[in-house]
């Protein structure tokens, strides 16, 4: 049965006055505090007149480096709002026994959590490594920037426009309550008619474009303009796993972006490809949704195991060990993660052959991943070992991502999963891998490359108070989660009736407060930072004493990244070349052809965000004008070939000229 659609305005749509969450008191308080901060925002840039600055030489901007940059200034401030989500969750279950409510009702909580899961994911941990992999790789290879730099910049706005919509569900209308997955048949029109899984699904689409786009341009980079003599088995590690990433990206995000066309035909179109009528199959849904997402976890993981072979080389004062069988275990995870993903439910009657197969595949997974602790930790075997951030939040990662290793392989057997599918133990087991992981090898290429990209270190003080907020927090939040979830507790529930459990509860909640408290400091670590960033300075362009060519560079980079191609001899380019004593070419400079800033990305991801919002209230007018200005939009930038320019010669002599100086300085 159909449910009778909700009155429609012609003009509106399903939008009215009653989108409006005013029944909510803190959604009520968080508008007034985001809109008294954008407020202040807006007047700050007004002031100082910086509109121009960062319209000309921001938003507009294919530089790869400076798009790199608002990837991870979008990651951090969506990490932001989805900790946020995670604090309000840990309350609410450390205060909700004994009778007690706690302070979030049902409809609100399954909002918080679907969100939470949501945000971090897609607009937390895939812009921080897309935006790490858009500012390392060029570097690394030796290129001038990316293959198609105007895709670039529409690839960064298109995911910025999918956060938008997630952020928008906040204060108009309400988000999905199914879960970061949405399941259906949770997810259908039938259990969910409002628009919550509509701003879902269209937030999803917008990104997933921006996503599968990044992923194709940086294939084409790595395959196509490494410098001369860098041949693939001469490319950094870190390289090797970006390249493994994206291709990952390219052949499972198209599948998420089907997936949810058809759930979103079966809400729009009422077709029933994932109902139980009319053939329909809800499992069809989850395996195909899950052939994308295991990919995913790997194309999160895999940039960060290449930033710790980077830092591990690097602070040890070795080559990587085994660096060829680094190659090949990331290829074949990169093989196998596509043949795991149904791992993920067990629980729910596919048979015992099918589930021996994948249970044995995961387990065979974990080998590669073995394989690459041994080799980090071989290569700091007798090394020369630098206790710096970087190595340190590497040396985290080592301990932790184990513990989340080995219960992964736990889950990874039938029966176990079984009993701890649905239980807190999954949740530990996946924030082990995410935070241990993604989230500690983000913290340790910031503390690594953030010189490379802004001319100073990053504070240590206040580094180290962060590390040691983040990782004794980290236990304290997610240990418990696995001791209750092996009593069998289970996930994503509200309130609890047996108050032994609460303690437990209690001490999530202080380590999610501790975590807290490591933000805060890393965000206190990046203002002091830019505050005494003159006694920070970093003038050689290689603080670390690294071994890849982006510390050939000055720091930052100018636009051009190198005056004249490097040619490549051996790996780890940048200290074969110092090894040998090569010096920087001082004369004979040329013009340098570079691409030109455009504003067409802005605007037709704008376009195409207005048109997510359009079909989430069902305002079919705006839908079909903001369409036919988005093809018109395409069109007219077909039409425009000032897309490129020259750095005339004279400017790069001035440029290396100006390091030269300051290189003698130092």
């Amino acid at each position: 049965m159909i449910p009778q659609p909700a009155p429609v305005s012609p003009f509106l749509g399903k939008l009215s006055l009653d989108a409006l969450p005013l029944h909510e008191p803190i959604v009520v308080a968080t508008f007034c505090g985001v809109a008294l901060g954008g407020i202040g925002l807006v007047a700050a840039l007004t002031y100082f007149k910086l509109w121009g600055y960062l319209w000309k030489n921001w938003f507009t901007s294919v530089d790869h480096k400076k798009i790199g940059i608002m990837y991870m200034i979008l990651g951090l401030v969506m990490f932001l709002r989805g900790f946020a989500d995670a604090l309000m969750m840990r309350l609410q279950q450390a205060l909700a026994f004994n009778g007690s409510e706690g302070y979030l009702n049902a409809h609100h909580f399954d909002q918080v959590f679907t969100a939470h899961g949501v945000i971090m994911i897609f607009f937390v941990a895939m812009p921080f490594v897309t935006g790490l992999m858009n500012y390392i790789v060029p570097l690394q290879i030796g290129a001038r920037d990316v293959s198609f730099p105007f895709l670039n910049n529409f690839s960064f706005w298109m995911t910025t426009g999918g956060a938008v919509l997630v952020m928008a569900s906040l204060f108009v209308g309400e988000f999905a309550q199914t879960g970061w997955l949405a399941y259906p048949p949770l997810s259908g029109i039938l259990y969910s008619p409002g628009v919550g899984v509509d701003y879902y699904l269209w937030a999803l689409q917008v990104a997933g474009v921006g996503t599968t786009l990044s992923g194709i341009n940086l294939i084409v980079t790595i395959l196509k303009l490494r410098a001369p003599g860098m041949s693939l088995m001469k490319m950094p590690v870190f390289t090797w796993t970006s390249l493994c990433t994206n291709v990952l990206i390219v052949a499972s995000f198209p599948v998420l972006t089907a997936v949810l066309a058809l759930l979103g035909l079966d809400r729009y179109a009422h077709t029933n490809f994932f109902t139980n009528d009319f053939g329909g199959s809800a499992m069809m849904y989850v395996n195909l949704i899950w052939i994308w997402g295991h990919p995913e976890v790997y194309i999160l993981i895999l940039p960060l195991f290449g930033v710790f072979s980077e830092v591990t080389s690097t602070f040890s004062g070795k080559k990587l060990f085994g660096y060829s069988s680094m190659v090949y275990a990331t290829i074949v995870i990169t093989i196998l993660s596509y043949l795991v993903w149904l791992h993920h439910f067990f629980t729910m009657g596919s048979g015992a052959s099918v589930n021996s197969f994948f249970g044995i595949t995961t387990m065979v997974i974990s080998i590669p991943t073995g394989a690459k602790i041994f080799n980090w930790l071989f290569t700091m075997y007798r090394g020369r070992i630098r206790f710096e951030l970087p190595m340190m939040w590497t040396i985290a990662f080592m301990l932790t991502f184990a513990i989340g290793g080995m219960t992964g392989v736990m889950l990874a057997i039938p029966p176990a999963d079984f009993v701890l599918h649905n239980s807190l133990f999954l949740i530990a087991h996946f924030h082990n891998v995410i935070i241990g992981g993604v989230l500690f090898g983000l913290f340790a290429a910031i503390n690594f490359w953030w010189p490379k990209a802004f001319g100073f270190k990053l504070n240590e003080f206040w580094g180290k108070v962060s590390f040691w907020c983040w990782v004794p927090g980290f236990w304290l939040a997610f240990l418990p989660l696995y001791i209750m979830g092996l009593m069998g507790v289970t996930r994503r529930m509200r309130v609890f009736d047996d108050p032994s459990l609460q303690i437990f509860f209690v001490v999530a909640a202080l380590g999610a407060a501790l975590i807290a408290a490591g933000i805060g400091a890393m965000l206190v670590q990046f203002a002091v930072s830019i505050w005494k960033r003159e006694e920070l300075k970093d003038v050689t362009g290689d603080p670390w004493g690294g071994r890849t060519l982006e510390w050939a560079t000055s720091s930052p980079p100018p636009e051009y990244n190198f005056a004249f191609t490097p040619v490549i001899h051996d790996l780890d380019a940048w200290y074969d070349m110092k090894s040998r004593g090569c010096e920087r070419p001082l004369t004979g400079f040329k013009d340098i052809h570079m691409p030109s800033n455009t504003g067409a990305g802005v605007i037709l991801a704008g376009i195409s965000t207005l048109i997510g919002f359009a079909l989430i209230w069902h305002i079919w007018w705006l839908v079909g004008v903001s369409f036919v200005a988005l093809i018109g939009g395409a069109i007219f930038h077909t039409f425009n070939y000032d897309r490129d320019f020259d750095i005339p010669a004279e400017t790069v002599a001035e440029t290396e000229a100006a390091r030269t100086r300051q290189l003698a300085g130092a």
